[in-house]
């Protein structure tokens, strides 16, 4: 599949603290929906969003907004750019956690978390090794 390019996804449950990043494939395919919000499909979170009072109040409060405003996109959407700059600054500081006793001059680059070609809300992002993060591809590139 490697014509296929990944859109990544950013899940998040308000009620857990819990924030995570998925492919389309590791949500079809993973316990990613049960992991992050204890149901097994999205159509069972379609439900916890209707019925599931704590998890209503959860998303108003984490968001700021009223019941009736809330959508299945407020905790499971296609991730932005920004989305992903937070990432990287998570697995930077989970890196740098993990070092405490190391010398100052230490390698604080990262893995690549995806595809080395992923979709986004804003395009298509290819990863770069040198920043460890995803650039826009341009158009005609």
């Amino acid at each position: 599949m490697e014509n296929s390019i990944e859109t990544v996804y950013f899940l998040e449950n308000p009620e857990k603290n819990i924030i995570k990043f998925a492919t389309g494939t590791q949500i079809r395919y993973e316990d990613v929906i049960k992991e992050v919000f204890g149901v097994a499909c999205i159509n069972d979170l379609h439900m916890m969003i209707q019925y599931n009072k704590n998890f209503q109040t959860s998303i108003c409060n984490s968001h700021g907004i009223s019941e009736k405003k809330i959508t299945l996109d407020r905790v499971l959407r296609v991730a932005s750019k920004l989305d992903m700059l937070h990432f990287k600054k998570q697995l930077m500081d989970q890196k740098k956690e993990g070092m405490d006793d190391e010398p100052l001059e230490v390698d604080l680059s990262i893995q690549r978390p995806f595809d080395s070609t992923i979709k986004l809300q804003e395009g298509i992002f290819r990863w770069d090794d040198n920043n460890f993060s995803y650039n826009a591809v341009k158009p005609g590139a």
